[in-house]
């Protein structure tokens, strides 16, 4: 029997692979940290931990005759997960009338887990001991002027640029931010016929995400190489059968996932 209990769920498999698409289409309708994150896995569910490695001071030393890696630690990958429920009467009327399922809390369990999980991405979990990006001690901060006016929004990109630069980050780059900020860069800068949004797109290769967990007044600048950052997938986004209820059927969306920050160089908070 796997891990999932699939297969003892009362569902024909074309209900399960609606199921999954409404999953799956919902989810990455939402997520934004896995567009510009490199993804390591997925590993399995079974994998409980994972090492995070500090890149700038990750060494082996030696200590009273063996040896140990500096840098390094291990962190568990933590379950993110909802709940949903089908009810057995109107899965019945599908079967006989072959009407679609209504599959909409399925969808909007899905959408609280890609909201957890970009949650998790952004601002780690303090509780669990894990850090996000907004989070992390020791990245880099840089004032935020008023991006509703001038070209500050570009200004400030820039120079968030020149920061990473420095410190011989060289990209890719990805710029998050939050819906607000978004908005105040859809306007016409003048004296040029373009949106600022185009011209601060341009210094980042397209690579500006609208996320909304971000809440309001926040951005995050990072240089998303592989060598610096990835999101650990231990489960990828799936659904398991819980049991019957009632006769009615639960379900749970779940995944195992991990912000590994290796670099916290590569991070630019504009606050």
């Amino acid at each position: 029997m796997s891990y999932l209990l699939r297969e003892t769920a009362p569902v024909s498999p074309e209900l399960w692979e609606q199921i999954d698409s409404t999953v799956i289409n919902t989810a990455r309708n939402i997520l934004t940290g896995r567009r510009f994150l490199h993804l390591f896995g997925p590993l399995g569910i079974g994998v409980e931990s994972i090492p995070v490695d500090d890149a700038d001071s990750l060494e082996e030393v030696v200590r009273d005759d063996h040896i140990m890696v500096q840098g390094r630690k291990f962190v568990g990958i933590p379950v993110i997960y909802d709940d949903f429920v089908l009810l057995a009467r109107d899965l019945e009327v599908s079967r006989k009338s072959e009407y679609p399922a209504d599959l909409s809390r399925a969808a909007a369990a899905a959408e609280n887990a890609a909201l957890q999980e970009d949650r998790r991405i952004y601002f780690g979990s303090e509780e669990l001991g894990i850090q996000g990006l907004l989070t992390a001690e020791g990245i880099n901060k840089v004032h935020r002027n008023d991006w509703r006016t001038g070209e500050n929004a570009l200004t400030d990109v820039a120079a968030g640029i020149q920061v990473l630069t420095e410190n011989k980050l060289y990209g890719p780059f990805a710029l998050a931010v939050s819906p607000d900020l978004y908005m105040q860069m859809q306007r016409l800068q003048e004296g040029t016929g373009l949106l600022e949004i185009d011209r601060v797109s341009k210094l980042l290769n397209g690579n500006i995400y609208n996320v909304p967990v971000l809440g309001s007044g926040k951005a995050v600048l990072v240089c998303s190489d592989p060598r610096n950052m990835d999101l650990v997938i231990g489960q990828d986004m799936t659904t398991a059968y819980l049991e019957s209820r009632n006769l009615n059927h639960e379900f749970r969306i779940l995944e195992t996932i991990l912000l590994r920050i290796k670099r916290k160089q590569a991070i630019v908070v504009f606050e």
